[in-house]
């Protein structure tokens, strides 16, 4: 096990060391996410508000109870918390609540709140249901301005009001949300979508190109020079496999962690989702092997490497969501390992789906992984053969 573990360990340590990866590997794949996210991420259906200052104020108390009356979701954090929640459109209005606008309002008198929006274009609509439940707050005080200045008390004028607003029904519009596609999508924050995505996307393109060391640990002689040691084949084979296993976990491993610190993209439960990254990994290790040991120049590896990856992903749903497929299309994306890990992780993200639930997924990966793996060393042992 120990020679197996080396020659993974150098495997993994050539792919990091080629320069063109830093940017290919660990730069691209947040920026593609950060640019997918921003521009095309979906938002949530409900209107999310972000409420600061004003703690324990009768303003702060009005507010609160008026927005969530009108179905948005309302939230007290502090300021920097806020300001956070906009930026990565977890939020997409903030209130500022000013130690003076909740005098003015104790007082009487007219209170201003600062509002902030975030970036993505279902802001500009969540304003404007902000200013409508303020405008109702707005309009309530001076119906009551209004009676107490005609001479009658507070108390009864409160009860003139309510008396009215129980009396005048307004007309209600309710929409019946029968597009399952939507209902798929719903409670997505704006980068996690494009995370699974760009995830599956990474881990396998890096896999398929990671194929060149193999062809030039072939070509410059490494394989042959590491069986002069006291190591046979076998444990050569099991070393290459575990070395591409090792490519695409730092792959997955380091945009799972990345997109959560920086993006704070929701993965559910991570052990699920390791479980699924680990099958996928190994699926993308084995086809990777395949391409290693099937041709001889590394330049034409990298090459169709990026190809396949690329129709793969597309198949798969890495491009646009399978949820968009229309037969034939559906079945074919199912031959794809993208489409299963794809399948998974959105039920563990979505759905908090359980080991049992992605159990089938999990069992066609390993399938998957299993015989391109079996093909990936009967090659290798063959190439290697010829080679000595």
């Amino acid at each position: 096990m120990k020679a197996i573990l080396a020659i993974a360990g150098v495997e993994v340590r050539r792919f990091l060391r080629d320069r063109s990866n830093i940017f290919f590997v660990f730069t691209f794949p947040l920026l593609l996410i950060l640019l997918l996210g921003t521009q095309f991420g979906s938002s949530r259906a409900e209107t999310r508000v972000s409420l600061t200052g004003g703690s324990g104020t009768a303003l702060e108390s009005v507010v609160t109870e008026q927005l969530e009356a009108d179905g948005l979701q309302v939230e007290s954090v502090t300021a920097q918390v806020m300001h956070e929640q906009l930026a990565r459109g977890r939020a997409d209005v903030g209130l500022v609540i000013r130690d003076e606008a909740a005098a003015a309002f104790d007082d009487g008198r007219r209170a201003e709140l600062q509002i902030l929006t975030a970036s993505q274009a279902s802001a500009q609509a969540a304003l404007q249901e902000v200013r409508g439940s303020l405008g109702a707050i707005s309009m309530r005080h001076s119906q009551l301005a209004a009676l107490e200045q005609a001479g009658l008390p507070a108390e009864a004028a409160e009860t003139a009001v309510a008396q009215a607003q129980e009396a005048f029904q307004p007309p209600r519009v309710e929409i019946l949300d029968t597009d399952n596609t939507a209902q798929e999508f719903r409670g997505l924050g704006v980068f996690e979508l494009g995370a699974v995505q760009q995830l599956l996307l990474f881990i396998f393109l890096s896999s398929l190109t990671g194929a060149a060391t193999l062809i030039q640990a072939r070509r410059y002689g490494v394989i042959p020079r590491t069986m002069s040691a006291p190591v046979s084949s076998g444990q050569t084979i099991a070393g290459q496999a575990v070395g591409r296993f090792g490519i695409a976990s730092v792959q997955g491993a380091y945009i799972l962690v990345g997109t959560a610190l920086l993006f704070g993209v929701d993965w559910g439960n991570l052990w699920l989702t390791a479980m699924v990254l680990i099958a996928f990994s190994a699926v993308a290790a084995a086809a990777a092997m395949i391409i290693g040991s099937l041709l001889d120049h590394d330049g034409a590896a990298t090459g169709i490497g990026i190809g396949a990856g690329l129709v793969l992903a597309g198949l798969g749903g890495c491009m646009v969501p399978p949820e968009f497929f229309a037969e034939p299309l559906q079945s074919i994306s199912r031959l794809t390992p993208h489409r299963w890990a794809y399948d998974a992780l959105a039920a563990i993200q979505r759905q908090d789906a359980s080991f049992t639930d992605i159990l089938p997924a999990l069992g066609v990966l390993a399938a998957m992984a299993a015989i391109l793996l079996m093909c990936g060393a009967w090659l290798l042992r063959r190439s290697l053969q010829r080679a000595l």
